[in-house]
């Protein structure tokens, strides 16, 4: 998508890894594997602002209630216990077979991430057991966030209470609006005397760490409502605040309705939902919160760190488990098969990791995927990629920089030589990073499709 787009058109614009996921392969598998089975070795004495990359883990639960409209996740509905049991086991053996590997051997999880689908959809019962036994291969006690996405209506007091008991640390509330109105009309599954319902339940089980997520740009959005959105937000005051613009990437169920039928999207155009991000920001900052990232605001800095988030703009090593999903180790990166059936064969029936497509980056490709992630945090340092990369971004970039400082998007530093010096985003190029972002992609990957 351009910086300059208007209308909001199907495709995908959150960018989210690099190289796109359509270049990833099956002749790649090999290099993971390989990964796997080598032992991390810890950087040379020498080697300066070198260290082994933090460990990371995501567990995907890909049920939900119903499928939102604007949903390009892996999920399903209307499963039974007997699906979701079967599941659960084959999750706990991956876990178990990747607790096995080389790639392991005395490494503990940093951070962890249960994310969906809808995680909060297990029962009470169901969470525990699958904690049980993921428990009998991996530890994370010492890791410093485990966040646990919810979806309001899923949860209930004994559940809250659970999670917590369970070492969750972070709830992530998946609010997205506060009219029902909207959430039917986008297939949202909870309204929203579920999410006061929950929110007494969380403050009661006293979570030191609850992010809401919004979705500026919903069909039926309007400003009026728009502002009460914000209102009743900070009524809740939540630690954070993650605000994301609608997009209709090709697998969701209004972009197939809009290419079938050849109508116009009924998505808020991108100036508008800017407007709204920008209006959030703006009373957000008002009311004490500060912008973390092009997507986040925080009541506390010194509170809230984002460890998953931060942890992985910056290259850390990330295990994925579950169904369709993304990962990241020893330099390659890789997906799960996506196919319910082949992922519960080959773990449950071949014993074997499930890994569906691959992709290694050159060094050149990593130092893209590293800047243009982090710069979603509205600055770049240079020294950093300098010290990391050995390459200087402001010169190796200078005509894209020189043209978005033009454009009013970045403040370039007077001198990229100096070892404080920073890249920093304006609001109008915060509010559009993801637009501002394929211009530093290689040629060869400009004008393909992202997934």
């Amino acid at each position: 998508m351009s910086t300059e787009a208007t209308k909001t058109e199907v495709g995908s614009y959150f960018i989210s890894n690099y190289p796109p996921y359509s270049q990833w392969n099956t002749e790649m598998i090999p290099q993971v594997l390989d990964a796997f089975g080598q032992t991390p070795q810890a950087p040379k004495a020498d080697e300066q602002g070198l260290e082994l990359p933090p460990l990371g883990l995501y567990l995907h639960i890909p049920f939900c209630r119903k499928r939102c409209k604007f949903c390009y996740f892996k999920v399903f509905t209307n499963v039974n216990a007997d699906a979701i049991e079967r599941y659960v086991s084959a999750l706990c053996q991956e876990i178990s077979l990747v607790a096995q590997q080389p790639f392991m051997k005395d490494r503990q999880f940093r951070f962890v991430y249960f994310g969906g689908g809808t995680p909060s959809f297990l029962s009470v019962k169901q969470l525990e057991s699958l904690m049980d036994r993921l428990h009998e291969h991996v530890s994370w006690n010492g890791a410093e966030e485990v966040t646990f996405e919810c979806e309001p209506g899923t949860l209930s007091q004994p559940k809250i209470q659970a999670l917590k008991a369970l070492g969750v640390t972070r709830l992530s509330l998946g609010v997205e609006n506060f009219s029902d109105a909207i959430l039917e009309e986008n297939g949202r599954a909870h309204l929203s005397k579920e999410v006061y319902r929950a929110w007494e339940w969380i403050a009661e089980a006293d979570f030191a760490n609850v992010n809401i997520d919004l979705i500026s740009g919903m069909v039926g959005e309007t400003w009026e409502n728009w502002r009460e959105n914000i209102r009743k937000t900070l009524e809740l005051s939540p630690e954070s605040v993650t605000i994301y613009q609608m997009e209709l990437p090709f697998n969701t169920v209004y972009s197939k309705g809009i290419l079938e039928s050849q109508s116009e999207s009924a998505v808020a155009t991108w100036p508008t939902k800017r407007d709204w991000v920008r209006y959030a920001f703006d009373v957000f900052q008002e009311n004490g919160y500060t912008i973390s990232s092009a997507y986040t605001v925080i009541k506390d800095p010194k509170k809230v760190s984002f460890s998953y988030r931060d942890n992985l703009w910056r290259g850390s090593d990330l295990l994925a488990t579950g169904i369709a999903s993304f990962g990241h180790i020893g330099g390659v990166h890789y997906q799960n098969v996506p196919e319910w059936d082949r992922y519960l064969g080959m773990i449950l029936d071949e014993n074997r990791l499930p890994i569906g497509r691959a992709y290694r980056p050159t060094p050149h490709q990593s130092l893209i995927r590293e800047m243009i992630l982090q710069l979603k945090k509205g600055y770049l340092e240079v020294e950093y990629f300098r010290r990391k990369f050995h390459v200087d971004i402001v010169q190796q970039w200078q005509s894209e920089w020189d043209a978005y400082a033009s454009e009013g998007y970045v403040v370039l530093p007077t001198s990229s030589s100096s070892s404080d010096a920073m890249i920093r985003l304006t609001t109008d190029g915060m509010l559009r990073v993801d637009g501002l972002l394929p211009v530093f992609f290689e040629p060869q990957f400009r004008n393909v499709r992202y997934t």
